[in-house]
């Protein structure tokens, strides 16, 4: 049997005809006000897939308040090397929960962390890992975004080479060049192991956990290595990573420049 529409008069033809008039008028009142689902995702993605214009630092350094890019650096391995560990570069990024995606107007504290390829300040941080909190992949150190600025988001970046890390102690942090960063509270540095990886609404992304993996020499391995990208004075619309690099009759290691400099003597 057929049912009767809230048109033919039979029943609570009333009562339905007012309900269905209220739903109306509720829809009109959330869409004006941007309260629709969709509305909210496509603010929230709006948001996320901004593109954000990088700081351009004149002296080569990292400065307070400098918008920058978290890279960990394509370990110049071969796919069998690395196996079963991903190639390339893999950039810093926000893990957000499909759930809160459709739900949500902005990021929500705390939030996961993780490593991509290609508002309210949110904050690095991590904690000693313990049986309810831990990372969900390796089981190792967590990271995770906050809003609340603590000691657990407190890093420390370190020269590259352990032999010079003491006499580089205090100077300014080099921008697009291989750092480590460690962690204050717990003295782990941030890493990527690159073996194990989530899926997110944007694909398939790479977790990010606090680890300091050492080599034979007692030194860190490339899983451990970052750089802070800044922007291309040359190029608004790129990096520095972006930019070609130079031939091989150009710009010479700066190395290769100190050694050949120091021979050189200077007549009174």
């Amino acid at each position: 049997m057929a049912a009767y529409s809230p048109g033919v008069r039979v029943g609570n033809w009333s009562e339905d005809a007012a309900l269905a008039e209220e739903l109306l008028e509720d829809f009109r009142r959330r869409r004006e006000r941007g309260e629709l689902l969709i509305q909210k995702s496509r603010k929230l993605q709006d948001n996320l897939l901004r593109k954000v214009k990088l700081s351009l630092p004149k002296d080569g350094f990292v400065h307070f308040g400098d918008t920058v890019m978290l890279l960990s650096p394509d370990n110049k391995k071969s796919s069998m090397e690395n196996y079963p560990g991903v190639c390339g570069k893999l950039a810093l990024a926000v893990d957000l929960d499909e759930i809160a995606m459709f739900s949500a107007e902005s990021l929500q504290a705390p939030c996961g962390v993780s490593a991509v390829k290609t508002m309210d300040p949110l904050y690095l941080a991590s904690d000693h890992k313990s049986f309810l909190r831990f990372a969900k992949k390796s089981y190792l150190q967590q990271v995770f975004l906050t809003d609340e600025l603590s000691y657990l988001t407190r890093w420390h970046a370190a020269f590259l080479d352990p032999q010079l890390r003491l006499e580089y102690e205090g100077f300014p942090v080099p921008a697009n060049s291989n750092i480590i960063i460690t962690h204050c509270h717990t003295n782990r540095s941030l890493a990527v192991p690159r073996n194990f990886w989530i899926r997110s609404y944007f694909g398939m992304e790479y977790e990010v956990v606090c680890h300091t993996y050492l080599n034979s020499h007692k030194a860190e391995e490339d899983k451990n290595y970052w750089v802070i990208v800044t922007g291309n004075p040359s190029d608004e619309e790129s990096t520095m990573i972006d930019r070609p690099d130079p031939l091989s009759g150009g710009i010479r290691e700066k190395n290769e420049f100190h050694e050949e400099t120091q021979n050189i003597k200077i007549s009174d």
